[in-house]
């Protein structure tokens, strides 16, 4: 399946987000604007890449795009907008951070927030389109590489092997230790969790 690109247009920007799914840190966008000169081979779904492949292209697609951003909502704008408006927000904040402004915005998923410009969202766009897989990557590596950072500050939580999802192991470990400040409290484990400790805090 191949996708068309809306005719009209000469600059297309791709976005698409990662970190919807975890109780900890940042929802990460990132948008792209691919060079057509340079074409990058190899770009797919960041989730169906290795993890060595997704490192070589995150150089490649740094070093060719035309332009690129990251943008991000906080655990706090999560908890205060919900994930789906907080996602939103930073694949605005993506598309606003880029040095050349784009006439047509490629979403991935069903839906698109608000853009200077035409958008068009794309269900399993980042499979299909180069521009949304290369956002697709950075935005992956992103994130993955501010949860080993978040690792080696907190080590007991084990955020390196997770990255923030909510694994089995996970989900012990947040109700051994109890939540840091980088965990989003309207998500229902971690939300659990401050009840219990509320309720123990009463009791003692």
């Amino acid at each position: 399946m191949t996708f068309i690109y809306p005719e009209g247009f000469q600059c297309f920007a791709g976005v698409d987000e990662v970190g919807r799914g975890p109780l900890v840190g940042d929802v990460v966008t990132a948008a792209v604007i691919l060079d057509p000169t340079k074409p990058i081979s190899g770009l797919n779904d960041s989730k169906k890449l290795s993890e060595k492949k997704r490192l070589s292209l995150f150089g490649q697609i740094k070093e060719n795009a035309l332009s690129y951003a990251i943008g991000r909502a906080s655990p706090q704008e999560i908890d205060e907008l919900n994930i789906l408006h907080a996602t939103m927000l930073a694949m605005q904040r993506a598309v606003a951070g880029l040095s050349l402004s784009p006439d047509f915005v490629l979403v991935d998923g069903n839906r698109t927030p608000q853009f200077a410009c035409a958008s068009l969202a794309v269900i399993k766009g980042d499979g299909l389109v180069a521009e949304i897989s290369a956002a697709s990557i950075l935005a992956k590596v992103t994130r993955d590489q501010e949860m080993v950072e978040l690792d080696a500050l907190y080590p007991q939580y084990q955020f390196a092997k997770h990255k923030g999802y909510p694994t089995k192991a996970h989900l012990e470990l947040l109700e051994k230790y109890g939540p840091i400040a980088q965990y989003r409290r309207s998500f229902k484990p971690v939300a659990r969790v401050i009840e219990l400790m509320e309720a123990n805090h009463h009791e003692c």
